[in-house]
């Protein structure tokens, strides 16, 4: 078994490697940076998880098109890109660039790591889609006006392609995050991973947002405060 994650960082995408690792999966890692890459296999090697690394560009159709030929047929995709924007505007400050921007690996990235591996799901009648994204994807908040407009696009498409295939073996499952990534929160990178775990094996349903609209209000009112 096999999993590919892209956008793999030393929050989620070390957290979820872990966690189907250690249900015997192999994980290729995909991100831009080949040092970063490598120095992620080799705290998953010496957690006993089999980890390839396998560096390219997102946002990038040719790079990361490439990168999934090398990685082959997986049973899971992870797709954690959906934050790799430049910068954040808020919605009176969004141009064409800055939406663009965060459009780029927030959809289209998914939409070619999709098209790379959903044929052979589809011709085994298995696997599992997996998508990472922000609570702006659900509730539009001001100051991520760019990345709000790319991660509501995203979870369109996710949750349009789990209509589509969900009665040909494949599951896809949205993990919208609304709290802190960080130890204790509803968002700490191990109950992300565990969150796609129950996503991939349960598959009951299609998404699951974890923290909540008040939890982000609150924090963002009390950075204004500072």
């Amino acid at each position: 078994m096999k999993i590919a994650i892209i956008g793999a960082g030393p929050g989620i995408g070390l957290a979820v490697a872990r966690r189907f690792g250690r249900e015997g999966f192999d994980v290729a890692l995909t991100a831009r940076d080949a040092g970063h890459l490598a120095a992620l296999t080799g705290e998953l090697a010496r957690d006993g998880v089999a980890a390839s690394a396998h560096p390219a560009d997102l946002t990038d159709f040719v790079s990361l098109t490439a990168a999934l030929e090398r990685v082959g047929p997986v049973d899971v995709l992870l797709y954690n890109g959906a934050g790799v924007a430049g910068s954040l505007t808020s919605a009176l400050d969004v141009t064409r660039e800055s939406a663009q921007d965060a459009f780029d690996g927030a959809v289209l990235g998914a939409v070619t790591a999709v098209r790379a591996v959903l044929p052979g799901m589809l011709e085994r009648g298995s696997g599992t889609l997996l998508f990472t994204s922000g609570i702006s994807a659900v509730h539009p908040i001001d100051f991520l006006g760019n990345v709000g407009i790319a991660v509501a696009g995203l979870r369109n498409y996710v949750l349009a392609l789990a209509q589509a295939v969900s009665d040909r073996g494949v599951h896809v499952g949205h993990v919208p995050i609304g709290a802190a990534i960080a130890p204790g929160s509803p968002a700490a990178p191990e109950a992300v991973a565990e969150t796609h775990w129950r996503l991939h094996t349960d598959r009951d349903r299609n998404e699951v947002i974890l923290g909540d609209l008040a939890t982000v209000q609150a924090a963002i009112n009390g950075l204004q405060a500072s």
